[in-house]
């Protein structure tokens, strides 16, 4: 299946690790170029190299903090310079929280806001005119399956990925007379290097080991009794890139090994 992909440009947050770096590799085997901006320069780096000696696109890598409106205005310049524009946004740096609302003080809803809400509505505005004058393009924002049905322990992370769910919605119906089709994904369980981090913490000096803690949480709460892998979710989000997803627009998408338990 052509994709019809190939020369296009991505701009990718969070594109170091996980989900964010499988979508990455993805796009660059179909060959996208990409823009990639994460916190951590040095993995950044490296990860950048790895796809230009894999694939052979053009790979600009930013390190810096999707919160910090200057650092966001820093990559734009540098993506216009670089690529005169791009085709493809995908917002997916992310984190998630643990907080209860009545301790929780103002900045770290601040923090959460700026981090899953405010950078996709800046990254959005920023280079949705290039888009508009290169005929058409996609956004995708990497939200939740927490946005619809939450976790108790995260009340931060589950309001502002709903908030990023209604912000791609607006945004649709405002781009598709652009020909820029925007939807969300919702993943569910994704064996992220953040779960394993979690599950070493919380299994270190009991009988329990982390991959055992692993299974546990997939047999609680995902009908298909495992993690995905980074990839699998990754192979989601190219395909909505590509044209062979040209009705898909306004839309959001669960990938959650059926662990949604309400019909949307």
């Amino acid at each position: 299946m052509d994709l019809e992909l190939n020369g296009k440009v991505a701009v990718i947050t969070g594109g170091s690790v996980g989900i964010g770096l499988a979508i990455a590799r993805g796009l660059a085997a179909e060959g996208v170029h990409l823009t990639l901006c994460a916190r951590n320069g040095e993995r950044l780096a490296a990860e950048a190299r790895a796809i230009r000696d894999d694939f052979g696109v053009e790979v600009l890598d930013v390190a810096l903090d999707v919160t910090s409106p200057s650092d966001l205005n820093g990559l734009v310049t540098a993506i216009y310079a670089r690529f005169g524009g791009a085709d493809i946004l995908i917002n997916n740096a992310g984190t998630g929280s643990e907080e209860k609302i009545l301790e929780a003080e103002d900045d770290r809803w601040q923090y959460y806001w700026d981090l899953h809400v405010m950078a996709a509505v800046r990254l959005a505005r920023a280079l949705a005119p290039a888009m508009i004058g290169r005929g058409g393009g996609v956004v995708l924002n990497n939200a939740s399956i927490c946005a619809t049905q939450p976790l108790y322990y995260e009340p931060i992370y589950n309001t502002t990925k709903a908030a990023l769910v209604m912000f791609s919605k607006c945004l649709a119906n405002e781009l598709i007379p652009h020909n820029i089709r925007v939807n969300t994904v919702n993943p569910g369980l994704v064996r992220t290097p953040d779960w394993y981090k979690t599950a070493t913490i919380i299994t270190e000096g009991t009988e329990q080991t982390a991959e055992e803690f692993l299974q546990g949480i997939a047999d609680q709460y995902a009908p298909i009794k495992r993690f995905a892998s980074p990839e699998e979710i990754a192979d989601f989000f190219v395909f909505l890139c590509s044209a062979r997803a040209s009705y898909s627009v306004g839309s959001t998408y669960y990938v959650d090994g059926g662990w949604l338990n309400v019909i949307t």
